[in-house]
């Protein structure tokens, strides 16, 4: 049995654009995160979805949306372990302004670091460890139940996700750029 996941990050936001930490906070699409929803929507027509999976944030439930136009019947499932890194004590501040306050270094580190989380937020690990409690329980259901599936992520939740799937460093997960309009495609045999 062959059966497929896309994964794919959620458009940009108003955050995004400005340069904000987002984390819990819900920042909605921009106009081009819906045009880039809808690119990855085109990229995703032809393909088989049964079940989909999203956040209860508005810009991934939005970006999903845009995709299952072109699917109908699709099961969908709301699952926040796959949620976006919590910037605790940042969220909704410029990134401009913790780095004039605390220094580019110290930003860095809280920004782009495994282990260091950011004051009252979340580090990368601790993210790894509830994306990786989804897969888990991911890939045990679409053995059981035979089904492809979509899911409308994060920028660092996808880190985890494509480390998995990938098979990558930590450091090569830390340097992931995920874009905003493309999907990634995995095969997962039974």
């Amino acid at each position: 049995m062959i059966l497929k996941i896309y994964l794919f990050r959620h458009g940009q936001t108003f955050f995004n654009r400005d340069h904000r930490f987002t984390g819990f906070k819900d920042s909605k699409l921009t106009p081009l995160g819906v045009r880039q929803a809808r690119k990855i929507a085109n990229k995703l027509r032809f393909k088989k979805i049964d079940v989909a999976f999203y956040t209860h944030l508005s810009r991934s439930k939005d970006t999903l949306k845009e995709v299952l136009r072109y699917h109908k019947g699709v099961q969908k499932i709301k699952d926040d372990r796959m949620i976006e890194r919590s910037y605790g004590s940042f969220e909704g501040l410029y990134h401009k302004t913790i780095i004039k306050k605390y220094g580019k270094n110290l930003f860095d580190r809280w920004h782009r670091s495994y282990n260091f989380p950011p004051p009252k937020g979340e580090s990368i690990r601790q993210v790894e460890k509830r994306v990786i409690s989804f897969i888990r329980s991911l890939i045990k259901m679409m053995r059981e139940e035979n089904i492809n599936v979509a899911i409308s992520a994060h920028g660092n939740s996808m880190r985890p996700f494509r480390r998995y799937f990938e098979k990558l460093t930590i450091k090569q997960m830390m340097n992931l750029e995920n874009p905003w309009d493309e999907y990634f495609e995995y095969t997962v045999t039974f």
